[in-house]
């Protein structure tokens, strides 16, 4: 799928299906969010200011959400490209209620929570970091909404949530500030779902 056919597909899907994502599928959102691109130099999939990379990523997998993988919060490492269980057992009922009760959180696969060290970015660019930290974890975001389309699955974006609901839920650290999540799963409806060309198996 091209870009500019993935970008003309992209909608926000807020219903998914009962089916899980595959581990594959799941690896290559988290590339697309903070994937690194260039071994050598470290640098990411999504811009970031100086290159500071403020943003941390955690997956809310809900029971059989996603397969051959255990329910529980997980952390990602961009680095080796890897996550680590932080939490067992499906909190995606505890994500729900941290999130003002919205129901696509409990319904979707999973849950990519972005939260971000702003004093990463802070430490260089002084009062204009939080700024810059905003404007990235929307870059992010994208890559992530345009990998699903070009994957066969939906997304959607939530803002509106309780920032230490939600650090207490997942076990971010007091430093992290939870600035989005995106429910990833099935369209509802969709029994089909071709994977796109850039579907490849990554580590996890």
């Amino acid at each position: 799928m091209s870009v500019e056919e993935a970008i003309a597909k992209r909608r926000s899907v807020r219903e998914y299906a009962s089916d899980p994502i595959s581990l594959a599928e799941l690896s290559q959102l988290l590339w697309a969010a903070q994937g690194v691109t260039d071994a050598r130099s470290g640098l990411r999939a999504s811009p970031s200011a100086g290159a500071l990379y403020p943003l941390e990523l955690y997956v809310v997998v809900r029971e059989r959400g996603v397969v051959d993988l255990a329910a529980g919060i997980y952390h990602y490492s961009p680095e080796d490209e890897r996550m680590t269980m932080m939490k067992e057992g499906d909190r995606s009922g505890e994500l729900r209620a941290a999130a003002l009760d919205q129901e696509m959180v409990g319904l979707a696969a999973v849950n990519i929570v972005t939260t971000a060290v702003v004093q990463r970015t802070r430490s260089k660019y002084r009062e204009r970091g939080l700024q810059y930290v905003f404007q990235e974890s929307g870059h992010s975001a994208e890559n992530v909404f345009l990998q699903a389309v070009s994957l066969g699955l939906g997304t959607a974006i939530i803002g509106a949530f309780n920032e230490e609901e939600i650090r207490s839920v997942i076990g971010a650290g007091r430093e992290e500030r939870p600035v989005y999540i995106q429910p990833v799963g099935v369209p509802l409806g969709r029994n089909k779902r071709g994977r796109g060309p850039g579907a490849r198996p990554r580590k996890a």
